[in-house]
């Protein structure tokens, strides 16, 4: 339908997670009709130098542009809590709180045999080297998901028997959402992780 470069273009933004088609070729024509082509050699030239000087952490394996990243070289962290989770992202949502200030580790994915993700794709050795006697509490922050389970409580049978301690972040009921939207799976984690008031 499309001349073949055009089409070529399309493939290549339709590979980017949370593209569809119809949002590849949107992307692809504004391009090609909307922007200038130094805006184009400009966008292309900062993902190359990001992708050139982008790294892991060799500490907690999150992206970062120096080594250690600036949350593990920091003296202020709390270097005696690890945060495990799933994604860089993950990362930026918890430090959006203000709340939490110890550190992090990011495994890079969650177990998924059905999709061929095997303990062995994740960051999972690199944490377990981190467990030294400073360390007295994982907490694991993976997603609430069938593959996020699995990965806490497949890394929570590894780390328990080291004598730290392995929490779990609670689920349930969001703030400012109504019971009655809920689903049944979101209120049993509710109840089980109700608290004194």
């Amino acid at each position: 339908m499309f001349p073949p470069l055009i089409e070529d273009l399309i493939e290549s933004y339709a590979q980017l997670p949370g593209i569809g088609r119809k949002s590849a070729e949107r992307i692809a024509f504004h391009i090609l009709d909307n922007m200038p082509k130094e805006s184009v050699i400009e966008m292309t030239n900062k993902i190359l130098v990001a992708k050139d000087n982008i790294c892991f952490c060799p500490v907690c394996q999150n992206l970062t542009d120096v080594t250690p990243c600036r949350i593990c070289s920091s003296s202020k962290r709390d270097n005696s809590i690890i945060c495990v989770v799933e994604n860089p992202k993950d990362v930026i949502a918890i430090e959006k709180t203000k709340e939490y200030n110890g550190l992090y580790h990011v495994l890079h994915g969650a177990l998924s045999p059905m999709d061929g993700i095997s303990p062995d794709d994740l960051k999972i050795n690199e944490l377990l080297l981190r467990l030294d006697s400073n360390v007295k509490e994982i907490i694991m922050a993976t997603n609430p998901t069938v593959s996020g389970t699995a990965t806490a409580v497949y890394l929570s049978k590894l780390i328990a028997p080291m004598g730290v301690k392995v929490t779990r972040i609670a689920h349930g009921i969001p703030v400012g959402g109504d019971l009655e939207y809920a689903d049944e799976i979101t209120l049993i984690k509710a109840l089980e992780g109700r608290q004194n008031m």
